[in-house]
């Protein structure tokens, strides 16, 4: 299980634009913000990232560099790219059903023709620059995930007080 101030699980996924990203090689001023979305099957995953398209400039004066991930193909990448209006998020796709253990998401198996064989549940973490887990929320369902505007503002808190991170001790060892 992934608990607050310990260190990320090493995250390299290739991006829709060509490039790769990894987790170790980022140096936003303040966070990462990783989110971790169903896939093109899913309609709130939709919306989900397109607010957080219209917020993508207010997180980056934050000093949070973003990037959306999935289990997706790279085919249904580019078409969530295509269909969705995210044309400034980075997309990540292909993780693979071990990255999404190793970063405590939840799986579900396809139940429709539209869905995957198997994708993960959503996921919204954020990461210090030296790699270093601040904040996790895990959803087994497509919905109850954290609302970004307000979310945004809780970070604006816990940069102006300087907030520790929490929920750090972790019960189940």
């Amino acid at each position: 299980m992934i608990t607050p101030k310990q260190q990320a699980p090493e995250l390299e996924i290739a991006l829709l634009d060509g490039g790769t990203w990894k987790l170790s090689e980022q140096k936003p001023e303040n966070f990462t913000l990783l989110v971790f979305y169903r896939g093109l099957h899913c309609p709130v995953c939709k919306k989900y990232t397109e607010e957080l398209q219209d917020l993508k400039d207010e997180y980056l004066d934050l000093g949070v560099n973003i990037l959306a991930l999935s289990m997706d193909t790279e085919k249904r990448a580019k078409k969530s790219k295509e269909e969705w209006d995210i044309d400034d998020i980075s997309i990540g796709y292909g993780l693979t059903e071990a990255q999404a253990k190793a970063w405590g998401l939840y799986l579900s198996k396809g139940i429709k023709d539209a869905e995957p064989e198997l994708f993960s549940e959503p996921g919204l973490f954020l990461v210090r620059p030296n790699n270093e887990v601040y904040y996790v929320a895990l959803n087994s369902e497509p919905f109850g995930r954290p609302h970004l505007s307000s979310f945004k503002k809780s970070i604006e808190f816990v940069l102006e007080k300087n907030y520790p991170a929490r929920g750090e001790v972790n019960y189940r060892e």
